[in-house]
């Protein structure tokens, strides 16, 4: 399995890519969220990769960050969801989105990604809730603050779920003991 790939960067169509690595040259596809990020044609470029062998073709999907190629990996265990509807998901939110999408339960968000219906995102968050979620720890939070914040209403009998909807109404930049004040007074006008 190819798990990486580093080399030259010789073109790029979104979402398709050609890197030259020694002599040879790769398409890789990638998502959107990926290509913003990449570097000029000529530069050296560095992917994680993962291959996808079928009957008619091998196909090799690149991703910039670890938690991409999480998130592709169980998209794509998903019945029903194929690699492009993947890189279309991955494409149209940022994976910690994504991980907050499926604890709260929020097919509403999914829906809005071209290609989802929705009873494809009723299925995501049914198979993908206790694998690819923000209570899980696999996709950090953007802030360690509000890291804290979460586990400290989960130590206190919160569920995942109310924890993050209280939140989500805490400015990124307060201080734990702030925020855990101000989740506290949301949580207990519900």
């Amino acid at each position: 399995m190819i798990g990486r790939i580093a080399g030259t960067l010789l073109e790029k169509n979104p979402p398709h890519l050609l890197i030259d690595c020694h002599g040879v040259g790769y398409e890789v596809d990638v998502p959107m969220s990926t290509f913003y990020t990449l570097p000029a044609i000529g530069q050296p470029i560095v992917l994680l990769t993962q291959l996808i062998v079928r009957a008619d073709a091998h196909l090799l999907y690149g991703f910039g960050k670890a938690e991409e190629r999480i998130a592709f990996r169980e998209l794509i265990k998903v019945a029903g969801i194929g690699t492009r509807t993947a890189l279309a998901i991955l494409s149209g939110m940022q994976v910690s989105d994504l991980a907050h999408t499926i604890t709260l339960q929020d097919s509403a968000r999914l829906i809005k990604i071209p290609g989802i219906g929705k009873k494809t995102a009723e299925r995501l968050l049914l198979e993908l809730k206790g694998k690819l979620g923000a209570d899980l720890n696999i996709i950090p939070l953007a802030d360690h603050n509000q890291s804290d914040i979460l586990h400290a209403l989960g130590a206190l009998g919160y569920s995942d779920k109310e924890a993050s909807l209280a939140l989500k109404h805490i400015p990124s930049d307060t201080a734990v003991s702030e925020g855990i004040r101000m989740a506290l007074k949301a949580l207990s006008k519900n």
